[in-house]
């Protein structure tokens, strides 16, 4: 850090006089560059410094013991939004106005008096405007208060221990986001990405564990990770999730939109929020508002470099508002830090409570290492476990049963909505004749089904697949438009008609298919012919 002559370097002689007296001193010196070398000497003794100490308000030392607890420095947006902004005038305003005599702020008061500087300096985030205490002056201040100044915080948890509102509706981690993934998978397999109603995090997930390559499936990785024993498939995403430069939290919550070119850090950030959360008691239930709170008061700018909260162009979703400024630290900063211990649940990191079902997380606990590797779901083999066929088509698979299983399933199938710890699918048609497009055929499913629920197929499941592989669809379902008139004579004058080019097949000699979309041309044309039908849904 600049020292004392550095830091007052480019200001005037009157700043320099108005420094000397409020320190008590009278400035002999009439020339800029010599009454600067005597007001340092004069401001760097250890009796003057004592003596300026004594008479700070409590503000004004609780600011310079703050500076000195962080070794002299601290992020200028930090400190000035505790403390206060220094006025910018130039010599003129500044003596016309005297604005040292009445300060708009606690820094304005130090700055006036020499204590502090203002000044850019190079950080782990780069070029950052601190504020600062001149660095002999610093020496001395510490020599001098030294007893006064309290010690430096020790790695402790941020927060406090959640109360029993806050922790009174548990929520268990659980592995189920294998499950989820397996879903997604499958239906990315077919094509029916849309059926899978997934977050946007999950997507994200897969592809920064490798899974997903350029919105489509790594063939090789997909199956590895299908088949790895839960708890290591479980370790898997979450040491990709952890150590990824890409997987950007921040564009993930839901209930903003981030927009622009602007970048993030977000593995720096997810590093440094990791390191408070490690901090936290384990398998003790704790405050997520208290330390959410806490974080911003003691690390608001944990995220943004220089203190930024102007140049990121974010929004809230709900009314597209533009989310400027550190008064929506709380929808952003503090949204941030509630996503990662979202995303560490999901991962079976951490338990998580609320005040009741169906509200927001109050309370989390993070597990011991053995209860955090450990999967919640018991380890069933195709042994001890089968899949049931129904005679009408369908298909129950537990959730425990093997995500490859499950996953080939998947893609002769149809899919119900899932109820419990069962999936359920649907054999088809249109699923069968899908997974052919894919060269898959019926037989490889019906001995799929015959292996997995131990030779318990009904006949008319297995009759059913058989015949699909010989015969494909051998009957059809569908809707249609039919025309009915009263007698055969009318249909025979409406077939000669214009009306003609839009009839299928004959039904009857007084019914006729209408083809699709037709239906207001073929009444046109019976209006023509002085005909006035009537249509019935």
């Amino acid at each position: 850090m600049p020292d004392l002559s550095a830091s007052l370097h480019k200001q005037d002689l009157g700043h320099f006089r108005i420094v000397a007296e409020f320190w008590g001193l009278e400035l002999e010196s009439t020339e800029t560059q010599s009454a600067l070398e005597e007001l340092c000497a004069s401001l760097l003794d250890l009796e003057a410094v004592s003596e300026t100490l004594e008479v700070l308000p409590a503000e004004a030392r609780s600011a310079l013991n703050a500076l000195t607890i962080a070794d002299g420095k601290i992020e200028w947006a930090s400190f000035a939004r505790k403390y206060g902004d220094i006025r910018e005038m130039g010599a003129g305003k500044r003596d016309r106005e005297r604005p040292y005599l009445k300060p708009a702020s606690t820094s304005e008061f130090l700055f006036y008096r020499a204590l502090i500087g203002k000044a850019f300096f190079e950080s782990d985030k780069g070029s950052q405007e601190f504020a600062y205490i001149p660095e002999d002056l610093l020496e001395i201040i510490n020599e001098v208060n030294a007893d006064d100044v309290p010690p430096a915080p020790s790695a402790e948890a941020l927060g406090r221990l959640a109360t029993p509102v806050e922790k009174a509706f548990e929520i268990p981690a659980t592995d189920f986001i294998l499950d989820d993934a397996t879903t997604y998978l499958a239906a990315l397999r077919i094509g029916h990405e849309s059926k899978s109603h997934f977050k946007r995090d999950l997507p994200a997930l897969l592809t920064t564990a490798g899974i997903i390559k350029n919105d489509g499936l790594h063939p090789e990785a997909v199956k590895k990770f299908l088949e790895i024993p839960r708890p290591e498939a479980l370790g898997m995403l979450y040491q990709a999730w952890l150590n990824s430069l890409t997987f950007d939290e921040l564009r993930l919550i839901p209930s903003i939109l981030c927009e622009g070119e602007w970048k993030n850090q977000p593995q720096v950030t997810r590093e440094f929020l990791m390191n408070l959360i490690h901090d936290l008691p384990q398998d003790k239930w704790w405050s997520i508002p208290a330390f959410v709170k806490a974080v911003k008061e003691k690390f608001p700018d944990y995220q943004r470099p220089a203190g930024d909260y102007d140049s990121w162009f974010i929004k809230r979703s709900a009314d597209g508002q533009f989310l400027r400024g550190f008064a929506y630290w709380d929808l952003v900063d503090g949204a941030l830090i509630k996503y990662v211990i979202q995303t560490l649940h999901m991962l079976g990191k951490v338990d998580l409570a609320a005040p009741e079902q169906g509200k927001e997380a109050t309370a989390v606990k993070v597990l011991s290492k053995a209860k955090g590797q450990k999967s919640d779901t018991p380890q069933p083999s195709t042994l001890d476990t089968k899949i049931i066929v129904s005679s009408n088509g369908r298909i129950t698979v537990p959730r425990t049963f093997s995500r490859t299983v499950r996953y080939q399933l998947a893609r002769f199938c149809e899919w119900d909505e899932p109820k419990g710890d069962d999936y359920f699918y649907r054999v088809t048609a249109e699923s069968l004749k899908r997974a052919t497009e894919q060269g898959l055929k019926a037989e490889q499913l019906l001995a799929m089904l015959v292996k997995y629920t131990k030779e318990a197929v009904p006949p008319a499941t297995v009759k059913a697949l058989k015949r699909w592989d010989a015969n494909g669809a051998e009957a059809r379902v569908e809707s249609l438009l039919v025309l009915r008139v009263s007698k055969p004579e009318i249909m025979e004058e409406m077939r000669r008609s214009r009306a003609g080019k839009y009839f299928g097949e004959m039904l009857s000699p007084t019914a006729v298919i209408v083809k699709g979309g037709a239906i207001q041309k073929v009444l046109a044309e019976l209006a023509e012919l002085g005909l006035l039908a009537e249509v019935k849904e």
